[in-house]
Parts: C-alpha cells; structure tokens; sequence
C-alpha cells in the first residue's frame, strides 16, 4: 500500500516544494507519494522560487512542474503523514485538524542530524527571506534522508 506524505511550510514556494522534490529522488522505488502545500495562500498556482529552482537544479532536483497550493482540512485525509517546516508551520495545520483525524504532524527536522552537521536544528529556515538557498538544500537533503529511512 503507496504511503502518502504531504509536506507543508508557508508559502510553499522555497522550502517544501525542495523538499518534496529532493525526498522523491531519494525515494526512487519505494512505494510512497510526495505533495507539498502552504498554510497561506499567498502562491496558489505558481511555480516554486525561481532561486530556489535554479539552486535545486544545480543538485540535480527539478522543481519546475510543482504548484503552490494551500492546505486544508481534507488533507488529514488524504494523507498518511504531514510533515512541517516549523513550529508555526505545526500550530497552524493543527488548527485546521478535524475531530477525528488521526493524520501525524512532525517536523521535518525531526528526522535531521543524519550526520552530526544538523544537531538541534528545530526548523528549516526560509532561503526565501535568508537567501541561502544552498544552507536549506544542505538541511533539506539530511532530513529527506532520515524520513526516508524511517517510512
């Protein structure tokens, strides 16, 4: 049975479309499927960051077929995992969990410090405002390797 992860962050522009993109190649063969989805609605229909792309690009990581959508209630459904960018990211997708949906949210550096270079990183920070689209792709990459050692 395909396991189903939906990462969110808040514009779904830079961070979870990365994420979505680098834990698919990782995840070559296995049995599960990737969406990414913001809190705002701010990026609806549009294409992740060009900077972000062109950085992901660089790694091998093609983003260019991705939209931003905004998450909602019915994903707790839909999918058998969220995984979030930040504690904001948790608090917000929580508001929105209904009565009964037993859906997990985790952070996604929850499965970081693979190798030690990540230790106590409880966020993703956002190259969008930051501009260290590498710095993110760096984090991005080790926490993309624990999830998938972990499903």
């Amino acid at each position: 049975m395909t396991q189903r992860v939906l990462f969110v962050c808040l514009g779904n522009i830079c961070r979870f479309p990365s994420a979505e993109a680098v834990t698919r190649a990782f995840a070559l063969g296995r049995d599960l499927t990737f969406d990414s989805a913001g809190t705002s609605g701010w990026h609806v229909g549009e294409p992740p960051y060009g900077e972000m792309q062109r950085a992901a690009k660089a790694r091998g990581y093609d983003m260019s077929a991705l939209r931003a959508r905004q998450f909602g209630p019915e994903d707790f459904d839909a999918f058998d995992l969220i995984v979030v960018m930040d504690a904001g990211n948790l608090k917000e997708v929580e508001a929105l969990r209904p009565v009964t949906a037993s859906t997990p949210v985790v952070l996604f550096t929850d499965f970081s410090d693979a190798d030690g270079r990540h230790a106590g990183a409880d966020h993703v920070p956002d190259p969008y405002y930051t501009r260290d689209f590498d710095g993110a792709l760096d984090l991005i990459e080790d926490c993309a390797r624990g999830l998938i050692a972990r499903l």
